[in-house]
């Protein structure tokens, strides 16, 4: 109920920001007004996520492929390819891992590594992820200690896909701490579904157990997410690759709400639920979107999307 709680207060946060500034890109080029008409014509990339109080995440690109992301309190993501394949993801900064709307006073670092099989589909990340904390002060200074490692974890991923239609149908996590003089094993998992509607993402389930002795426990933890009422414009986020989008979504457990991303379509209604509840009683957050004349959606849920031209 915690985690439920916390996304409520993020639902919240969001639908209450509404507008932004005009832009330009790294270089001072001229971006997509907000504010205006006009559009982009031909090829374009997704530039920045902003609100009114924050910029959420900037886009670079190294050619045609996203190379970085900039996120809050000067989080870097680093994304490297074999080809036009995405390899390996390393992120060091600040992370919402408690899930209230807020980076956390934790720095986090973490390194993924991609595993694709034969018919080209991402089926396996790798992760290796350290948190740190900063000591206290020590008195009469006020300034606070160095960073120290408060936990390392493994954690593995498995993605299945359906063999009727090839889309993402599964994803199984293991992970654990790594503790110092004891042999590693995986001690918690979750399994996450996603249901469709044509292309479109329309249910997500992720459950969380334990494992013991390599052996999954009972469900003790599971949560639902719904998304309908899709539009027939653009999402920004197809213009990101795939295996990039499921790596955020997998950053934090709190990401699993936003796993529309994956759509080629942009939902009007979002809810959550408690499943373990006895009558789960679903937390719904909507919107109206704004799209330009390319029918890219440009704002929504109070984020408006800046794109600039390839």
């Amino acid at each position: 109920m915690k985690r439920l709680f916390y996304f409520i207060l993020l639902l919240v946060g969001i639908s209450a920001v509404h507008s932004c500034k005009d832009l330009a890109d790294e270089d001072g080029n001229p971006l997509l007004d907000i504010n205006n008409n006009t559009g982009l014509n031909g090829a374009r990339a997704l530039y920045r996520e902003i609100t009114d109080a924050d910029t959420l995440a900037t886009y670079y690109y190294n050619g045609l492929q996203m190379s970085k992301v900039i996120t809050r309190k000067a989080s870097v993501t680093d994304v490297q390819y074999s080809g036009d394949k995405i390899s390996r993801v390393t992120f060091k900064g600040f992370l919402d891992a408690d899930n209230n709307g807020t980076p956390d006073e934790d720095s986090t670092s973490y390194e993924q590594q991609f595993t694709y099989g034969n018919t080209g589909r991402l089926e396996i990340i790798s992760e290796n992820r350290s948190v740190y904390n900063r000591t206290a002060p020590v008195p009469p200074s006020t300034t606070p200690g160095p960073w120290v490692i408060l936990r390392k974890s493994k954690t593995i991923y498995n993605l299945t896909y359906s063999s009727t239609t090839s889309k993402l149908a599964k994803i199984v996590m293991q992970t654990g701490n790594e503790t110092i003089g004891t042999p590693f094993a995986y001690s918690n998992f979750s399994e996450t579904t996603y249901e469709y509607s044509g292309d479109n993402v329309t249910k997500v389930i992720r459950g969380y157990g334990p494992i013991a002795g390599g052996v999954f426990g009972a469900v003790n933890t599971k949560y639902g997410y719904e998304y309908s009422n899709y539009d027939a414009q653009i999402n920004p986020f197809t213009l990101l690759p795939m295996a990039y989008k499921i790596s955020r979504l997998l950053s934090t457990e709190q990401n699993d709400f936003e796993s529309w991303i994956l759509s080629p379509n942009s939902p009007k209604r979002k809810s959550v639920s408690d499943l373990m509840q006895p009558v789960p009683v679903p937390t719904v957050v909507s919107t109206d979107y704004n799209y330009d004349p390319q029918t890219y959606m440009r704002k929504g849920y109070g984020i408006n999307y800046i794109y600039k031209p390839l």
